[in-house]
């Protein structure tokens, strides 16, 4: 067997293995620990917080063609998400935002 089909194969069977977990421990009619029930409701919005910091974390400000299509974008971004409430469309417009600006303007 070839190594890409092994590693393929080991990455499903991970991925399987993962999505399968929290219904074999936690299926059924057993409760859901209440520390679980929290880390659903806070750790969507930290990740979200983490990615934001991790993208933005290059920006140079020496010049303005080096940070204003990040901010722009970002405010796409921000804008389509109070516009819409569609994470989707506010993650498309905010690239192709931003895609545009770095191709064409700047």
């Amino acid at each position: 067997m070839s190594y890409a089909f092994l590693a393929v194969l080991v990455s499903g069977l991970v991925t399987l293995a993962i999505r399968c977990a929290p219904f074999i421990l936690f299926g059924g009619k057993k409760t859901t620990p209440p520390y679980i029930v929290y880390l659903g409701k806070v750790l969507p919005y930290a990740i979200m917080g983490m990615l934001v910091v991790y993208c933005l974390r290059g920006i140079n400000f020496s010049s303005i063609g080096e940070f204003l299509p990040e901010i722009l974008a970002c405010m796409v971004v921000v804008l389509a998400q109070i516009w819409k409430r569609n994470t989707l469309i506010s993650i498309v417009a905010g690239t192709l935002c931003y895609m545009l600006l770095v191709q064409f303007v700047f």
